[in-house]
């Protein structure tokens, strides 16, 4: 059987780099190598989409993060670099070495001058694309208009659900149209909040109860987010998360809240896995919380009553749904201890995926092991894509 050429795409421009390359890792050291060819596809912070000489080694996203810091400042490495041609094409990647020397076994060459000015252009095919990518520039929609452009089969959600799971005010208006459960919140503008400060202020401490948390509107991983105890700390948060975007979401907090999360697998007729529980180390689940303190840890199962599980469900379907997902999301959400209240807080479209994130392991925890979620994916991405084949083009 012909091997699948999977082109894995991580790395990306967002303050989620370094989660992106732990991602990545997990998912090369599981791919089966008798049923697929995968394609290191690393994007730089500034963006250059490079042809990895070898796939980024497995380290926690912490041990990640800190050999980040580590190369902060150094040369970019030498990679070839590569293009996806925005159109439908048999070999859709260009891999150019610009290093000079002509080596025409690896494809077509080019030369302008002398051997510092050649090229070296090397085009290539894929069956599908696994973008492993984390926040703004990957998992917003963007990479997604791309491979839409490319016409080429890829895991995951489309570009509409990228850009509405990572715009956190949008996904709002969508859930308040379906009549899922949300807390109280306000949007606001950063250029309004730069003008009118104090009127912005005063009208958030008017309709919200604290404690509040401040977030940037597109951005994951807990980046930018603050909680709020008083109004002497509300213009430091907003200032924050206006660092980071130009929308700001503020929300009314949840009274002694846990944070429960449900991950979503499948196309049209999604299913659910079994709930799980985050217990964080501070005070809510930040990205220190997240990535660098030891303390936090999860709860799969979550102890909660089977009616309860099966409303988490209902509902983390109801938001797959509701956004038009693809292919995998994990939807958290906010239970008040002391009413028993579900409140939906965000579905995340490309959620962390390492063997020990969240997703794959409330799926291992629902009988889908690593390996078999990543062939799930990528049967998911073909299905998809085969039956968008199927639509018209044209009206003749």
């Amino acid at each position: 059987m012909k091997r699948l050429r999977v082109g894995v795409i991580y790395g990306g421009r967002s303050g989620e780099h370094e989660v992106s390359l732990a991602s990545a890792a997990a998912v090369f050291a599981h791919l089966d190598r008798q049923r697929y060819e995968p394609v290191p596809i690393r994007i730089e912070k500034d963006g250059r989409w490079a042809l990895a000489e070898r796939a980024p080694s497995a380290m926690s996203a912490a041990e990640v993060i800190e050999h980040a810091r580590l190369e902060a400042g150094r040369a970019p490495r030498a990679a070839r670099e590569v293009h996806l041609m925005a159109r439908p094409s048999e070999e859709p990647l260009l891999a150019i070495d610009r290093k000079g020397g002509i080596d025409r076994k690896a494809g077509l060459a080019r030369t302008d001058g002398d051997d510092h000015d050649s090229a070296v252009v090397q085009s290539m095919g894929l069956d599908v694309v696994f973008p492993v990518l984390h926040g703004p520039y990957g998992e917003d929609g963007t990479v997604q208009g791309l491979l839409e452009l490319a016409n080429l089969p890829y895991v995951g959600c489309g570009v509409l659900a990228s850009a509405v799971g990572m715009d956190k005010a949008m996904m709002k208006v969508v859930f308040a149209q379906h009549g899922l459960p949300q807390v109280d919140h306000a949007v606001v503008l950063r250029g309004e909040w730069e003008r009118n400060r104090a009127a912005v202020r005063d009208g958030l401490l008017a309709r919200l109860p604290m404690p509040l948390f401040v977030k940037p509107a597109n951005l994951g991983s807990s980046v930018g987010i603050s909680k709020v105890h008083d109004a002497g700390e509300l213009d430091t948060a907003m200032d924050l998360a206006a660092g980071f975007d130009r929308k700001i979401v503020v929300e009314a907090g949840v009274a002694h809240a846990r944070e429960i999360e449900c991950a979503v697998l499948g196309n049209d007729l999604p299913e659910a896995s079994v709930a799980g529980e985050v217990i964080p180390s501070r005070e809510f689940y930040d990205y220190e919380a997240k990535y660098l303190d030891e303390g936090s840890r999860t709860v799969i199962p979550a102890d909660l009553p089977p009616a309860q599980v099966a409303e988490v469900q209902r509902l983390s379907k109801a938001a797959f749904v509701a956004i038009d997902g693809a292919g995998l999301a994990r939807v958290d959400f906010l239970l008040g201890r002391d009413d028993g209240r579900l409140y939906l807080n965000e579905v995340n479209t490309l959620p962390g995926f390492t063997t020990i994130s969240m997703y794959s392991k409330l799926w291992e925890a629902s009988g889908v092991a690593y390996p078999a979620l990543i062939d799930r994916l990528i049967a998911l991405a073909l299905e998809r894509h085969a039956a968008k084949q199927q639509l018209r083009t044209s009206v003749l």
